[in-house]
Formats: C-alpha cells, structure tokens, sequence
C-alpha cells in the first residue's frame, strides 16, 4: 500500500479503522472504515455487526463514492435566473427565514408546503429535529415519501394496534413457510422488514424445509431464489387474500388462540368474506383454483408461516385493505405475535414513545377535502393545492432530502408548477430535478461525518439490535449537520416581538443543549433495556455501553408482546375497522366494472438503487442501461415490436420513449419501468446521471389515481398503451 511512501510521509500519515452502518436503504449493514489523513480509503462489511453478520451489498460502496463526488453540494447556493451563487450560511438562513415568514404573515401558514423524502427516516439529526422545524412553520401542508411507499401500512397499524409503527414483521430466524405479495426482498435486503442479507436467510428457511412463495405479476430477484411463482393481475392481490380468509372461515381453521381474548369484531371478517368463492377468485386474479387451494393448504398446515406484502401492494388502488388482510391472514392462523410469523420488534430507542401515535381525517385538504393521514396529506393533492388560485394556496415550499419531481405521480406537472412559487428552498446534497427550482439550497454534511443511531429501522428489524455509529471522518469547518440547519431556520422563524424573541431563545439553547448522544443515551437509560427494565444492571443500556461495542449490542431475537404493545384505549385489537369493512365494498365495484384492453405498469427495484441522487454514483452505474421497459414476447408480437426497439409508452397523463427489453419474467398484459430515473431535465449538476438519463415512470403516473383509504399513490394500476416509433 505504501510503496514508494517515504518514511517521513508515512508518519504523519493518520490512519485508523471505525465500524459503521450503512444507511443508503433500510437494511443497516454493519461497515468497517479504514480511513487516512481523514479519507475513507477502503471499507467492507462488518463480521461482527450482530445484524448484518458481514454482509453488504454494492450500494454500501456508494457511501465513499458519494462523499467524494464532485458534484455534491458543500456550500449554500442562490439562484439568479438560471445561474447558482455560493452564499454564506447565515445568508442562506437569514433569506430562506424571511421569505417563509414574510409568505406566511401575508397569506398565512397554510401558504407553505414541506415535502420531506425518504433519506429523511435514514438520518438521526432529520429524525430528531425535523419534526421541530416542520411545526415552526405552522402549516397543515406536510407531504412526504410516506403516501408513495409506505402510509398504507402506518394507517392499519393505527387502525387496528392504536399506533401507526406498530407494524410486524415476518420472523424470518424462525418460519417455515414464508408468502410474499409485491415484495421483492433480494433487491431491497427488506423493506419495512430490516433483513440484511435476505438471500442466506431465504436458504435457511428452505434448508429447514421451509417454503418461499411469491405472488408478483414479474418474476423477480425472489422469485427467482423462492419455491413457487404465481402471476397475478395487478391491484387484484385484495380478491386473493379474501379468498385465503375465506377458504380459512369456510373449512373452520381458525386458530387466533390467545389472541381471542384481545381482539374484537372477528365476525365481520367472516361475514365480509363470505363473498370470495375459488371461481370468483380465480377468474379475477388469474391464479387458478387449484393454486390458490394449493397455497391455502400449505399456509394453514406449515408449523409455522408469515404472510407479508410490500410496494407491489402498498401502490395500488386498495394498498389499504391488503394490508389489512394480510394482518388478518397472520391472525387467524395462529401466526401473529408467534414465533416464526408476523412479531413487533421491541427497539431500544422506543420510537413509540417519541412519535405521534397517528390519526386520520382530523382536518382535510384544501382543494380536493382529502384526509389528513398520519399529520400529512397524500402528496398527491401537492399538484392541487399549488395550482388552484385563493385563499391557503401553497405559494412557498420547502423540500428536505427529496426529489418529488421523479419520485411522486404526475412529475412533470409538479416540476413546472414550482417554478412558479414566490419562494422554495432545499435541504439538499445535489442541485437535481427538484431542487433546480429553489431559490435557496443548503446542504448538510455528509452521512460519514456524522453520529448516527437508526431511530426507524430498528423498529423493522427481524432482529432486536442496537448500535451507535460514530463520525467515520471529521467534517471541514463550516459544514452544517441537519440538526445544524433546523436549529437555524426554527430559531428565525420562531423569533419576533420582544416576548416572542425571548421565548424562541430559551427555546434555542434548549435545543442546543439536547444534543444527539443526549438524547439517545436518557432514551436508552428510560427503554425497555434501559435501567427500569428487569434483568443484570451490568448489562443495562446507555450510551456508554454502545460507545464500548462498536459493532452494536445483540439483544436477541423477537419476542411476543401482545397484548402489553396495543396502544388502542380498549387494549384490544380491531380486527375489523369499519372504514376497511367499507372499502372491500368500493372493491366489489371495481371488480363488477372489468378490465380495459390497455396494459398494466408496474414499477421495479435494482439492487444498486434506491433513491434518484444514488444515480450520480459512477460505481452503482456501471453495467448495462437499467432503465427499460420490460413486456412479454406475447404482448411484443401483437404489437410488431422487438428487443431493442424504441418505444412510445402513453398514459392518460404523458408520454415517454425508452428502449424495449422483451423478456418472460413478466405477466401478459403488464409492463415495467423502474422508478427514480429521468435524468434529462435542464439545469442539473449530476453528470453521471445526466449520461444514464432514462425517463420518469412518473411522467405517466397520474396524481389522481390513489388509495382512497390512505391516499397513497395508486402507481401499480396505471394503464397504457405501447407503440413503436
């Protein structure tokens, strides 16, 4: 390594070897740095991290990758016309706080949006003090990545548990027979399922003797590793999981057990799905009735089994009732809060005690009276309140870690519409397609130059762990944490008047004086592994024991929790919500409707991918173009295209042209783009995405089209019509 390094040189060279975490997607990977003169010069995975066990995937590399690229932001910018200044931070924080203030003084608070994206749940400081800024601002205009990913999940929760992150999880340590709806584990190493290294847990599962089943209109990365595939038509995966639920009632296997005596309305499950015979089933999922008996007999009969469901079934039209029934399905049959089936982790950093327990319709929107789901609106009704003139028009926005313009429905609309606002700032790391509109972004310091303890994630995990990651290397002078930049913002929005100001001080040195190993060390000292808890006070948590085990403390596998973790008043599980008893009955008139000659597009996940700024990685880039759309050799030969061809993809709402890839691995009737492309818009600075531009799926997905429960976009039902050019 050092050859041709004088001896003098090398001794002033500083090295040293830190262990981490990655954070670029839920899976947490345990890292290990080794780093000189404040330069990560290698890093690979962490044998002894007790959740990753070593493994990592080829995103982890991008952390170095994007730290050091030069189009990253380090310093505020201005924008003037087209042209970009550097300012000054206090420039930065004095313009962007007045301009919000003045926006919200003359057309009130409402007249300011907050869009926060996904990188926003993989950070401490975002966690911990965005809520604080987002509140200064006073606004009921919130949107978030949450109604194009996950809120369908958060509102079930709600529903039936009394808080929105009371979701399980699948027991991967410990099923036998592990069904999977619209997920695709091998490419997200879990979502919403913290499983690093999905694929050895996958073969131990079947090395026991277990089972993997995936329901999915394409063959995926898990499909291709699992035991069973089964094609279904898309947003039809609620007819089939009525029809397990009914097959369940109907053949007298119920088996809640002791979950009977803390849950209610059974009932009216069984009631509701009286409906769901096996022909009628069969004819609208197309799975047949023998497969779906198949896959009855084999969830009811396996010692243990887990139903979950993922993307492919949160962005749909019914995301809400699937989730819904797939908790159902793990209750009756015995596998919920049960080893090997759906369990709650129990986090050392309780974030149920931090975080609202959720609500629904407590006010609505503006324009189109949708609900308020979780404190936020579907980000769908953004386009809406922008556009439509009058009182509480969104006229200034403020985006953190997240590129709307690519990432939600109908983004060529949202792009234009924020060149229109008299004001925009970004709390952002790249000048993409979102933030080419602000007038002001500011970006906070790398992921490597930080403390970090996942508050989220661990809450998802299939294992209870705890790990506090240190700054991997120093940041530069003059560079701003997230917590940095709120603290900043907060205190100019909140000051004025002589009591006003004076109120907003104490309210800032308290701020200041709760740092991040603060509070995560009252947090651990006052959590369930904490000082109160039962057990040896040696091997009590805080912040020091993590600071002494680098790698992260094992707290062991999942353990039932029921009925002590229901945060409803009654302490009983509502097995029946009656705004999803309803909504079964919109699906009946879905179904009485039929289907129209147009394909399906589904949306899909790479490995090297998870966000649109991980594009600008020449490392995760590399390989052939990924940005294609995918379509059956039956549905190519209707249409007189081939493999290679450029094709015209149309919507109700767009149009875009991409390169055909001809392949089985998908359904008739359905194609794919994946998402988190587009790359070809004026005024970026991302030069390796700008050579892989691809187009948005989301220049064809409509803001309209949503669950009408949670509001969540409704992408994987998008119809369209293929033509070559």
């Amino acid at each position: 390594m050092f050859e041709g390094v004088s001896l003098a040189t090398r001794k002033v060279m500083k090295k040293k070897t830190s262990f981490g975490s990655c954070n670029l997607c839920e899976a947490i990977c345990g890292l290990e740095y080794h780093v000189e003169n404040n330069k990560v010069v290698s890093l690979k995975g962490d044998s002894l991290d007790p959740l990753s066990r070593g493994h990592i995937c080829p995103k982890a590399y991008g952390l170095k990758d994007i730290h050091e690229d030069p189009d990253r932001l380090r310093r505020p910018m201005k924008r003037k016309g087209s042209e970009w200044d550097e300012i000054s931070w206090e420039e930065a924080f004095d313009r962007t706080g007045h301009a919000l203030k003045k926006l919200s003084q003359k057309y009130g608070p409402n007249s300011i949006g907050i869009y926060r994206g996904n990188p926003n749940v993989h950070n401490l400081d975002a966690m911990l003090f965005g809520t604080g800024f987002t509140k200064s601002l006073r606004t009921r205009n919130r949107f978030s990545a949450s109604t194009v990913d996950q809120i369908p999940h958060q509102l079930v929760a709600y529903f039936m548990f009394g808080h929105q992150l009371m979701i399980p999880v699948p027991d991967l340590s410990r099923t036998s027979y592990f069904l999977i709806l619209g997920g695709n584990p091998m490419a997200s190493n879990g979502s919403l399922m913290t499983s690093p290294d999905f694929y050895n847990h996958a073969k131990a599962i079947q090395a026991r003797g277990g089972k993997i089943v995936v329901i999915d209109p394409r063959i995926t990365e898990t499909a291709d590793i699992a035991d069973e595939h089964y094609f279904i038509r898309p947003g039809r995966d609620a007819v089939f999981l009525l029809g397990l639920i009914h097959l369940i009632f109907k053949e007298g296997n119920v088996k809640i057990g002791r979950l009977k005596s803390f849950s209610k309305r059974i009932e009216k499950v069984e009631r509701m799905s009286r409906d769901y015979e096996l022909d009628f089933v069969s004819k609208n999922t197309g799975i047949s009735k023998e497969e779906i008996y198949h896959i009855y007999k084999d969830l009811i009969n396996s010692p243990t089994s887990v139903c979950y469901g993922r993307m492919g079934v949160s962005t749909q039209a019914f995301g809400s009732l699937c989730h819904w029934l797939i908790n159902v399905i793990n209750i009756l049959t015995g596998n919920f809060d049960k080893d090997g089936g759906a369990m709650f982790p129990l986090p050392a950093f309780d974030i149920h005690k931090f975080t609202s327990p959720g609500g629904y319709n407590r006010w609505q929107s503006r324009v189109e009276l949708a609900p308020e789901v979780c404190g936020e609106f579907p980000v769908g009704t953004l386009i809406t309140e922008m556009s439509t003139m009058g009182n509480g028009q969104i006229r200034g926005l403020v985006t953190t870690a997240g590129n709307p313009v690519l990432s939600t429905p109908n983004g060529k609309t949202l792009g234009d519409l924020m060149g229109n606002l008299d004001f925009m700032a970004s709390i952002d790391i790249y000048l993409n397609e979102t933030t080419r509109n602000a007038n002001i972004i500011m970006p906070p310091c790398h992921f490597l130059e930080t403390t970090h303890y996942d508050l989220i994630f661990h809450n998802f995990a299939i294992r209870d762990t705890a790990k506090l990651v240190r700054p991997a290397i120093k940041r530069k002078k003059g560079a701003k944490t997230e917590g940095n930049i709120y603290h900043e913002l907060q205190w100019r929005l909140e000051k004025g008047g002589f009591l006003g100001t004076i109120k907003a001080f104490y309210r800032k040195k308290i701020r200041e004086f709760l740092t991040p190993r603060r509070i995560i060390d009252w947090s651990l000292r006052f959590g369930p592994y904490g000082f109160l808890a039962k057990g040896d006070r040696k091997k009590k948590l805080n912040l020091k024991k993590l600071l002494d085990n680098p790698h992260g403390i094992d707290l062991g596998p999942l353990k039932p929790l029921l009925p002590g973790r229901i945060f409803r008043s009654s302490k009983k599980i509502n097995l029946a919500p009656f705004i999803l008893l309803k909504d079964e009955k919109r699906l009946k008139k879905v179904l009485a409707a039929g289907d129209s000659e147009e394909l399906y597009l589904i949306g899909r996940r790479h490995l090297r991918s998870n966000n649109s700024w991980m594009h600008n990685c020449s490392r995760l880039m590399k390989g052939k173009e990924r940005c294609t759309l995918l379509m059956h050799p039956e549905d190519a030969r209707r249409r007189d295209i081939k493999q290679g061809d450029m094709v015209r993809v149309t919507s109700s709402i767009g149009e875009v042209d991409i390169s055909l890839e001809v392949t089985d691995k998908i359904q008739v009737g359905v194609v794919s783009i994946p998402h988190g492309w587009g790359h070809n818009k004026k005024g970026i600075r991302m030069r390796t995405a700008e050579n892989h531009p691809g187009v948005s799926i989301n220049d064809l997905t409509d803001d309209k089209n949503r669950d009408e429960v949670s509001g969540n976009a409704s992408f994987s039902t998008t119809r369209v019509e293929v033509r070559s050019i």
